[in-house]
């Protein structure tokens, strides 16, 4: 490859990413303003108790979910970039197996409710309609992960950005008045089957009816061996997210539960921003891999990551600096989830160098990365009850099922272990590249600094023009210092419209089995 046709390269896979990252802030902002409604419904109507529930049961299936897709969100992109079969036929090689897996996690569901109810009343909705969830979601992942391959986030965007979000809220409100007992868990099966319906119609018309198909048992096992170590990685990553509502539902009430699974949804929005690029940027990856262009990966992981840092800590400071009010939205009880709301909002800005440096460390170190993430877990887990312990002593004034204040310690032993993983991971990959993919910036500590001496300005406004024109005045001062100070004319390409780059010609290599 000569010089200039590998800057041509660099730079066309720059486009994409930032193609990628436009589509992806704005599907943030589409996220944000229909995930808002949401939790108000099922916080003044449903209320903590009801949503406690519905955060546990949905934890279950969407863990079976994680497992059922075997590592192939992102396994699927190095398969289509190395196959030499019709790639129709890929893709329905990924849905049979996924369709498989994931009905056998849905059986196992509707056999042992339990597992989702902790001996709460199980109905028959609860018993034979909610477990089946599992498909759904796990196709539409699958779905999703092909079209990106090609550079559609667009589908990624209105699948589960605009239709998922906004069915949920809108079906709450409905199933108030038909099935007040199951309206949370209908609610959300409602708006998988509709983002399936989202994710199925784009596929279609981007490869077609896979005409002469046939599916073949050795390939898919093949294909589930090759990708364990993908499946491992992110049912880790996915485990480090959800421990902490599995160990407060161990140790405390449902309404516990419940406020705290608020606070995890809003920080939910800040770890959008960082996970929506992983459907662009596993692509993008494995074609510099294919070219054995470390060099390019390295400036790839450098790039989004700092663009990741720069969004997540400027919506982290408007958030969290507002927290009480922004969980008093929900609801008075939800106010004093405010603590666990601030170190959540912290972890997803300390775990996005891990999650970056992670996307190329799954193609050439997955054994590694899944050891480092598996310490990872083990460490939070270790650090969780004691500092729930440590909180209840110092700050808790309330009975251990209902203190609060001590429900915040999983949420800071998630940020602890999610930083000590983004040290190592991104160690791991430098070495590996021999070259930097550390995405941090000086500018981002005096954006910091002069969007916190806002924050605290606007504190001592009312909560209605805090939660207004405070959080508006907390992005835009930090905003502006970033954009001057720190935003390079590689990183402003964020900005710039531009004809996306072709993406109809993919590296096409014969698969070759691992070493």
């Amino acid at each position: 490859m000569t010089t200039l046709n590998k800057e041509e390269a660099e730079a066309k896979d720059i486009a994409i990413l930032a193609k990628g990252g436009r589509t992806n802030v704005f599907g943030f902002l589409l996220r944000l303003a229909a995930r808002i409604p949401f939790l108000f419904i099922a916080g003044r109507i449903y209320g903590a108790d009801a949503l406690g529930r519905f955060a546990y049961a949905i934890l279950v299936t969407e863990f079976t979910a994680q497992l059922a897709t075997l590592g192939l969100t992102r396994g699927l992109a190095e398969k289509l970039a190395r196959t030499k079969k019709d790639e129709n036929h890929v893709v329905g090689d990924a849905l049979l197996l996924s369709l498989i897996t994931a009905s056998i996690g849905a059986v196992i569901l509707s056999f042992l409710p339990i597992l989702m109810f902790r001996g709460a009343p199980v109905s028959f909705a609860d018993h034979w309609l909610f477990p089946w969830v599992v498909v759904p979601l796990v196709w539409a992942d699958i779905a999703l992960a092909a079209l990106a391959f090609y550079g559609d986030i667009a589908a990624s965007v209105k699948a589960q950005a605009i239709i998922e979000p906004w069915v949920l809220s809108i079906s709450s409100v409905i199933f108030i008045w038909i099935a007040p007992h199951e309206g949370l868990l209908l609610s959300y099966v409602a708006s998988a089957v509709a983002a399936l319906a989202a994710s199925l119609y784009p596929l279609l018309k981007r490869f077609g009816w896979p005409h002469g198909w046939r599916p073949h048992i050795p390939t898919l096992f093949s294909l589930a061996r090759r990708n364990i170590p993908l499946a491992a990685a992110d049912a880790i990553e996915w485990s480090s997210r959800r421990l902490d509502i599995v160990l407060l539902g161990l140790f405390f009430s449902s309404s516990v539960v419940g406020v705290y699974y608020v606070a995890q949804q809003v920080a939910s929005l800040v770890q959008k921003l960082k996970t929506s690029f992983d459907p662009i940027l596993g692509p993008v990856i494995t074609r510099s891999l294919e070219a054995g262009d470390k060099a390019a990966v390295a400036n790839q992981v450098r790039q989004v990551g700092f663009w990741i840092i720069a969004a997540q800590t400027g919506v982290t400071l408007a958030l969290g600096l507002t927290s009480h009010g922004v969980m008093g939205l929900v609801g008075p009880r939800f106010a004093g989830g405010d603590g666990a709301l601030c170190f959540l909002l912290v972890a997803e800005v300390v775990a996005a160098t891990a999650v970056i440096s992670e996307a190329a460390l799954i193609y050439i170190a997955p054994k590694t990365n899944m050891a480092i993430s598996i310490a990872m877990l083990s460490l939070q887990a270790a650090l969780s009850i004691p500092l729930i312990s440590v909180l209840h002593k110092h700050l808790g004034h309330n009975p251990l099922p209902s203190d609060l204040a001590a429900a915040a310690g999983p949420a800071l032993a998630l940020a602890i272990s999610l930083g000590t993983g983004s040290i190592l991971k991104s160690c791991l990959l430098r070495r590996l590249l021999k070259a930097p993919v550390s995405p941090w910036k000086w500018a981002l500590l005096p954006a910091v600094i002069g969007a916190g001496a806002v924050g605290m300005v606007a504190r001592q406004f009312p909560e209605w023009l805090e939660l207004s024109l405070g959080v508006i005045m907390i992005l835009v001062s930090y905003s502006s210092i970033i954009w001057y100070l720190g935003f390079s004319p590689e990183d402003r390409m964020l900005f710039k419209r531009q004809k996306m780059p072709d993406l109809a010609e993919p590296v096409m290599k014969a698969d070759e089995e691992e070493a």
